[in-house]
């Protein structure tokens, strides 16, 4: 099959479109043919070898993988060849005590699909067939694969870890990230007041479009002053913070007293500075949420097969064009996301 690897990390000039041995169901597994897979910036910590993970090289990355079952090993019976799927892109080991209670993102041995294990930027993947969830009716391959890593992100920031209500302020930042476009979407279907950042003019309209109330240019308009207007100076009740260095101080000062700013990334860096003073007299929250569990992407799967929430596919690529796509992304020259097809 074809398929894009990397052999040592470094740049996007690493990965390579290449041939390599078809991969075969053991018991228990499905081979599911590829017809998209999302890109996520896992994909590119990955290849630069930061992201949280040891791998074994050459790696394939990709964590959103639509496709059709192919074959199925030993003592699969829940699925058939042919069936279109969606797959988990969340690996629990479904033994231990956060497993049996349904809370798999904090797993002993959690890892994520094209991170943890070899992914889907390729014509066949393999995996677990109970990680196999039917693609909705009436959507796409490629919406398919453009939501579970990234609308499950956002929906256990808002829900399972802020616990978001109806009438609360939300600043979500980078909303033409994946991340981002997903938790404007979700924060608008809880009966939020959403405002929401963007890093280009082009995007100020797509992100009205998902529902924000407000849409603050971040590059053009200072945010805090601003924020302080619309909200006339109450602060925000939930911060949903990815992006780290760039954003934080200002998201900690604009949390209204008693609000909870969730994070979920740090695409700008590791490292941020705390000034004690606002966590304490504010009586703030400081929450780290990462992916979420097996029942809520349930649940935002059918959200979106009921057309309550849309993936947005900003391009479609061709396989082969993965460095380019990883190039782009790079630069945030994408609202929503990008998709790889074999």
């Amino acid at each position: 099959m074809k398929a894009v690897i990397f052999r040592q990390h470094g740049g996007p000039d690493m990965l390579e479109y290449v041939d390599v041995p078809d991969p075969h169901p053991g018991a228990g597994q499905i081979l599911v043919r590829v017809k998209a897979c999302g890109i996520n910036y896992l994909d590119l910590w990955t290849r630069q070898g930061i992201a949280a993970y040891t791998i074994t090289l050459p790696h394939i990355s990709g964590a959103d993988v639509a496709g059709i079952v192919e074959q199925v090993g030993p003592g699969v019976t829940r699925v058939r060849p042919g069936d279109q799927v969606v797959l988990e892109p969340g690996l629990s080991c479904g033994l231990c005590d956060w497993c049996r209670t349904g809370v798999e993102s904090r797993c002993v041995a959690y890892g994520i699909r094209g991170a943890a294990t070899d992914g889907g930027y390729a014509e066949l993947t393999l995996a677990d067939a109970d990680h196999a969830m039917p693609i909705p009716t009436g959507v796409s391959f490629e919406e398919a694969a453009a939501f579970p890593l990234v609308f499950l992100t956002a929906w256990h920031m808002l829900i399972g870890r802020a616990r978001l209500q109806a009438g609360e302020t939300v600043l979500v930042h980078a909303a033409g990230s994946g991340v981002g476009h997903a938790a404007v979407q979700i924060a608008k279907h809880l009966g939020a007041c959403v405002y929401a950042t963007v890093g280009a003019d082009w995007k100020v309209p797509k992100a009205k479009a998902l529902g924000a109330d407000a849409v603050i240019h971040a590059q053009q308009e200072p945010l805090e002053p601003r924020i302080k207007t619309l909200t006339h100076g109450r602060g925000i009740d939930v911060v949903v913070e990815h992006v780290g260095p760039q954003t934080w101080e200002s998201s900690v000062r604009l949390l209204a007293k008693g609000g909870r700013l969730v994070t979920c990334g740090a695409t700008t860096g590791p490292s941020v500075p705390l000034d004690l003073r606002y966590v304490f007299s504010r009586q703030l929250t400081i929450l780290g949420s990462m992916m979420g569990n097996r029942a809520e992407l349930r649940t935002v799967r059918e959200l979106i097969g009921a057309r309550k929430l849309r993936p947005i596919v900003d391009t479609v690529l061709p396989l082969q064009e993965a460095r380019a796509a990883q190039e782009r992304l790079l630069r945030r020259d994408v609202f929503g996301k990008l998709v790889l097809v074999p």
